[in-house]
């Protein structure tokens, strides 16, 4: 059995390892493009390298896949694996906004059994916001019980987004963190009603606040409308649907046509 407390520690250290250099302390920071539009920054290495080490001692078989590590092809034979996100919203941490997270998820037989966000930069009097999630047993944001959105209908939903397309005209803007584990959070705390996006994206961005949005009750697919798998060999999805149990199924029509477009 994994020891909860010390992965809880690890990942609060790993949050403070992060805070500790965020540009919204006044901090100077190093920070550059992996690719175009793709911006990564000193502190996502030094928070990858710090994971990587006390995860790997804490579960040394398991494996690992995280977005600022190359990639390793043993994780496929493995049953365990790790799948991390050390800061989730990066141009927010390097605006020296608060929207981003670290992001930690522990995967079986393809499927998330615990699941850790860590955003040390929001609610700051509360020591940050602790959120996790574990199969079978609920989720949790600083100790409270997580009870995700009900709303009945699509009309009127709360989207975390800075817009909406004409045809979603009917829907309401709500804030929108840069980190997309933190807006599908959102849904898990009854803060948001639905989060879609229609483009291609990695396990290590919606694993843990996939679990965490389950376990409070929260519908979470692909933007298809079909489960999420884990530690595949192309570790991409596209799109995630977080939302109201009850206007998932709206939402899945709603986009299907967007969807089969864009996945092209």
């Amino acid at each position: 059995m994994i020891d909860r407390r010390k992965l809880e520690a690890i990942v609060r250290e790993a949050g403070r390892i992060a805070l500790a250099g965020w540009p919204g302390d006044g901090h100077a920071l190093d920070h550059w493009e992996k690719s175009p539009g793709n911006p990564v920054c000193s502190i996502d290495l030094e928070v990858d390298s710090f994971l990587k080490q006390e995860l790997r001692a804490l579960l040394p078989k398991a494996g690992w896949l995280s977005e600022e590590t190359v990639d390793e092809p043993a994780r496929l034979q493995e049953t365990l694996v790790w799948l991390v996100d050390p800061i989730d919203g990066t141009r927010d941490f390097i605006r020296g906004h608060a929207g981003w997270a670290v992001s930690v998820a522990l995967v079986n037989a393809g499927r998330p059994v615990l699941g850790y966000l860590h955003a040390p930069a929001r609610r700051r009097e509360e020591g940050g916001e602790f959120w996790s999630g574990e199969a079978g047993k609920g989720a949790w944001r600083n100790g409270a019980p997580l009870s995700a959105s009900r709303r009945p209908e699509l009309a009127g939903a709360r989207v975390p987004a800075r817009k909406l397309a004409p045809e979603d005209a009917d829907l309401r803007l709500v804030h929108q963190p840069n980190s997309i584990a933190l807006r599908m959070a959102m849904v898990a705390a009854d803060e948001a009603d639905l989060l879609a996006t229609l483009r291609w994206g990695y396990e290590w961005d919606v694993a843990a606040a996939g679990l965490i949005a389950r376990e409070a009750g929260a519908a979470v697919t692909d933007a298809f409308g079909r489960p999420l798998d884990y530690n595949k060999r192309d570790p991409r999805a596209f799109g995630v649907l977080c939302a109201s149990p009850a206007i998932h199924e709206a939402a899945v029509e709603r986009l299907a046509g967007r969807a089969a477009q864009f996945s092209v």
